[in-house]
């Protein structure tokens, strides 16, 4: 029977997206640059000291390494996880594959540049929701999953 690291190709597949897209902006625009893309669509180059909707970004650093051994320990659980969880189980796999893969983007950045790249900037009429990136699409793609698992599993197992 193989384990769960089987889906490990879908974190490199978000991985490989998601830090090509972050140099694929960084190369194309300036800082702050906005391009509309859509009326409800920018590009908007942006640096996040903090985590999710720049939570701790002005608290002078330490945030850094901080939000990195977060990532660091979430990803050494999730491989435990997947380790011990047969290839058979896709959605969680395939969550918790999704979270690596965004999590090993944004501390590559920290690690790298110091900050997370940004450049998703969604809006209506003056309201923009926070920018985000690919790494952070697919955090809450898994999370999400985790959750739509927690209600899928308890009625197979009633099934069994």
């Amino acid at each position: 029977m193989s384990t769960g690291l089987r889906w490990l190709w879908l974190a490199l597949l978000v991985l490989v997206v998601d830090l090509g897209s972050k140099q694929w902006v960084m190369n194309t625009f300036m800082l702050h640059e906005s391009v509309s893309v859509m009326p409800f669509f920018n590009f908007f180059y942006a640096h996040n000291y903090g985590a999710a909707f720049s939570f701790l970004a002005d608290k002078g650093g330490w945030q850094r390494w901080f939000f990195s051994a977060i990532a660091l320990v979430i990803c050494v659980a999730l491989l435990v996880m997947m380790y011990r969880s047969t290839a058979q189980q896709k959605m969680t796999n395939c969550a918790y594959s999704l979270i690596i893969g965004g999590a090993v983007g944004n501390l590559s950045d920290r690690l790298i540049h110091g900050v997370v790249i940004d450049f998703i900037d969604f809006y209506v009429g003056n309201w923009h929701w926070p920018t985000f990136n690919v790494a952070d699409c697919a955090i809450c793609i898994g999370a999400i999953l985790v959750v739509l698992e927690g209600f899928v599993r308890p009625a197979d197992k009633a099934a069994k």
